[in-house]
């Protein structure tokens, strides 16, 4: 019998049976390696934070239950396939927490033999920072800054570094997320210290103080770009002479669509393998990962992972042993 997390009340979750039968002519059968919590959409799930107007676009693709409670979810689970059609292989599934699963072959993203398991669970990470570059289309020589050292931030920071000639500086308010910007390559400011005149700015701390900061920062004819994902929250932006005069642009990024610069010629599998392959060849990635939790223990130690006590250290993407 296969075991899954369901988020059951604000704040409180639990291991329930989850039945798995024999897998289809086109399905998988999966045990489970390592999943990984992303802090920002499971941390408004586990909360019961997700507005009703968003409750359909939030679902995930194997979700059980329906927003506030009780519901089974999450995306970055990684594992080796028992039966169906990627027998033998390792696999990144868009799948909840849970220890073994039958998923159709299609959600299935074979893992290339050089990504290590524990690093591609950040596969849905990866994939959603990808699509972000694809919507700014940015420039060899561009001065470009990522607000929100957040995995996903720091992704697209880590892409952005190898464009020829793009200078990226990672904004944040942890100043202990400077070693590990400069790691991918960028420069680290503390929001104080953010530069101006900035030609391509990326918005992922999903906080109102953050997106104010970009549009204060931009220079003429900049680009801003929209990766936060802020749930009931309804920020208030300056959208006053500057917003017009510096003829700014606020753009939206969301992965649930392939970027319009690729559609038609890319599909959503096709960008997923790209991921992988990105992921693949990046160690230093390793760093945005932990810290690990045995599936047994996920109830009782998702709610301090997803929402640490103050002055606890702010984990980026934990991971979860089967």
């Amino acid at each position: 019998m296969s075991q899954a997390l369901w988020h059951v009340a604000p704040g409180r979750a639990e291991l329930r049976p989850a039945p798995c039968g024999e897998p289809g002519p086109d399905e998988n059968l999966v045990r489970a390696l390592a999943s990984g919590i992303s802090r920002g959409t499971e941390r408004l799930v586990h909360f019961g934070r997700v507005p009703p107007e968003a409750a359909t676009q939030m679902r995930g693709p194997m979700q059980e239950g329906d927003f506030p409670f009780p519901v089974k979810y999450g995306y970055c689970l990684v594992g080796e396939v028992e039966a169906g059609p990627h027998a033998g292989q390792r696999v990144f599934c868009l799948h909840p927490h849970q220890s073994r699963l039958v998923i159709p072959a299609g959600l299935c993203a074979p893992l290339p033999d050089a990504l290590p398991t524990r690093r591609a669970v950040l596969g849905a990470n990866m994939e959603t920072a990808l699509n972000a570059i694809w919507d700014a289309a940015p420039l060899p020589g561009e001065r470009a800054m990522v607000i929100g050292a957040g995995v996903v931030g720091l992704l697209i920071a880590a892409l952005l570094a190898r464009i020829p000639g793009v200078a990226v500086t990672v904004v944040d308010r942890d100043p202990a997320r400077a070693a590990l910007a400069e790691t991918l390559g960028a420069r680290f400011a503390l929001p104080d210290s953010a530069p101006g005149e900035q030609e391509l700015i990326f918005h992922a701390s999903a906080s109102e103080a953050g997106l104010c900061l970009a549009l204060n920062r931009a220079g003429f004819e900049a680009r801003i770009i929209e990766a936060s994902w802020f749930g009931a929250t309804t920020p208030a932006l300056p959208l006053g002479a500057d917003f017009h005069h510096k003829r700014l642009r606020l753009l939206s990024t969301q992965v649930g669509h392939v970027s319009p610069a690729m559609r038609g010629r890319r599909s959503h599998g096709q960008r997923m393998a790209l991921a992988l392959d990105l992921l693949a060849a990046d160690a230093r990635l390793d760093a945005l990962l932990g810290p690990e939790t045995p599936f047994a223990d996920l109830p009782a130690r998702i709610t301090t992972l997803l929402e640490p006590p103050p002055g606890a250290a702010q984990p980026l993407c934990p991971l979860v042993i089967y």
